[in-house]
């Protein structure tokens, strides 16, 4: 990690209501920007944003980003970003009924890729052009450098194209219509890139300038330019990105960011991530040092151990207050769940059928040619399954009673799944945490020895030179 992110930055959460409020456009974009708002906070219990006042205003701005999540990703930096941005989308997505009329109101533009059969990458020229034009007039664009969406811990290696765009805007004529273009770095961070109400995370890096260079003939910038700008991108991605080796990795770093950071600092996605990058940062210097790997195999064991009890490491918490305590907490907690769950029984039986549908649908189309597209794919089809089981009741409503009760039922249905979605989440939390009270108040030992093992590894973790902050 470098310099810039070895504390932590300024995070605020994504609210819709700004959005609309900061987003200048026509009626029809601004109406795709809200509905793809919802449909976003609908999936993500949260979406978080970090040094976003690193983007500057007063300048024709290049966004790279990491691509791991289809086309969540650019639905994501559609919205979250700070600035109106056009696209770089596949080209095979253009093509795509409903998709590629979205991508055309939202300025997208198209890059032919060779992975995609039958493409003609000449074309990209046209395309490279049009994006020198937006930037030239201190517009923005973002676009994902690996090239493809893809499931793997770390970064794929950058394709030329962001580069070469950049060095183009600046080298064009004299340089004037681009002078000042910035490239900013962002980060994208999913908990759980295909898990209902998981967490996004945008982070910001650093924003660099592009010198220009003499073009060639044909109006290509130098290779050896072109080259040296892709390795400086690559560089500063990696300094606001996640990049373990294995998943095996990943999975060591989690388990010792649960057993050090407490939970109040758990909620904080932007703190998670950053203990995340530190932790396999240390491994990566620290490879073969045998007492780092004796406190991995130590974490892995202390987390097999609470996953066979049924606790987290959060839950050991508990044993710093007293047993009456704890009793109180859970019962306040606990009460108005009680009280809303004829609801929410009503409301999943309703909604099952659009939530399985969903979870068979992002099974079958897992990919999209080369690209993991499996949570687009859930998100898509939410979009249109819940509407539709909306209407399906409120036609049923309408059989049975009159227009006006059905038209009343649309927007109470949507009220009804919302509490649902909320109320579930909610009892799945609140049921491992019953778990914890249970172990807290008839297992003690065992469960006081669990906290204590918990505060060894903290320790260790120490040690280690890792913090929380």
């Amino acid at each position: 990690m470098g310099e810039a992110n070895s504390s932590p930055g300024s995070s605020k959460q994504f609210i819709l209501t700004e959005l609309l409020r900061d987003r200048p456009g026509t009626p029809i974009f601004r109406f795709i920007l809200l509905f793809v708002g919802i449909a976003l906070k609908l999936f993500f219990r949260r979406i978080e944003t970090v040094d976003e006042h690193l983007v500057p205003d007063d300048a024709g701005v290049i966004f790279v980003l990491n691509h791991p999540n289809g086309l969540i990703d650019p639905a994501l930096v559609f919205v979250a970003l700070p600035r109106r941005i056009s696209f770089l989308a596949k080209s095979t997505l253009f093509r795509m009924p409903v998709i590629g009329w979205l991508l055309k109101v939202v300025d997208a533009l198209p890059v032919y890729r060779r992975i995609d059969a039958g493409e003609d990458v000449s074309k990209n020229l046209r395309t490279f052009e049009a994006a020198r034009e937006i930037l030239g007039r201190g517009g923005s664009i973002a676009l994902f450098p690996e090239g493809v969406s893809h499931s793997s811990s770390k970064l794929l290696p950058a394709k030329t194209g962001a580069a070469r765009i950049a060095l183009g805007a600046v080298s064009v004529g004299d340089g004037k219509e681009a002078a000042g273009l910035k490239i900013v770095p962002v980060g994208l961070f999913y908990t759980s890139k295909t898990t209902f109400r998981s967490e996004a995370l945008l982070q910001f890096g650093e924003a660099f300038s592009v010198e220009p260079v003499e073009l060639d003939p044909s109006g290509d910038p130098p290779k050896e330019a072109v080259r040296d700008l892709t390795h400086r991108i690559e560089d500063e991605l990696r300094r606001v990105t996640l990049n373990a080796e294995s998943e095996a990795e990943l999975d060591v770093a989690n388990v010792a960011r649960s057993v050090f950071v407490s939970a109040a600092d758990d909620r904080e996605l932007h703190r998670r991530q950053r203990f995340l990058q530190r932790f396999v940062d240390k491994r990566a210097t620290a490879a073969a040092d045998a007492e780092q790997e004796k406190l991995n195999k130590k974490l892995l064991r202390f987390d097999e151990k609470l996953a066979a009890e049924g606790l987290r490491p959060e839950h050991l918490s508990l044993a710093n207050f007293s047993q009456g305590f704890v009793v109180r907490q859970a019962i306040r907690q606990a009460w108005y769940l009680i009280l809303l769950m004829p609801f929410t029984l009503v409301g999943a039986v309703l909604h099952a059928p659009a939530y399985q549908i969903c979870k068979l649908l992002a099974h079958i189309y897992s990919r999209h040619g080369a690209d993991d597209v499996a949570s687009t794919v859930k998100v898509l089809a939410g979009m249109v399954f819940f509407p539709l089981t909306w209407l399906i009741v409120a036609a049923a409503v309408f059989y049975f009673f009159d227009w006006p009760a059905a038209l009343l039922s649309l927007p109470a249905l949507f009220a009804l799944g919302y509490l649902t979605l909320v109320t579930l989440e909610n009892a799945a939390e609140l049921k491992g945490w019953a778990r914890a009270v249970i172990a807290f108040l008839f297992r003690r030992e065992r469960f006081l020895r669990r906290f204590v093992e918990r505060g060894e590894l903290q320790k260790e973790l120490t040690r280690l030179g890792i913090d929380k902050k």
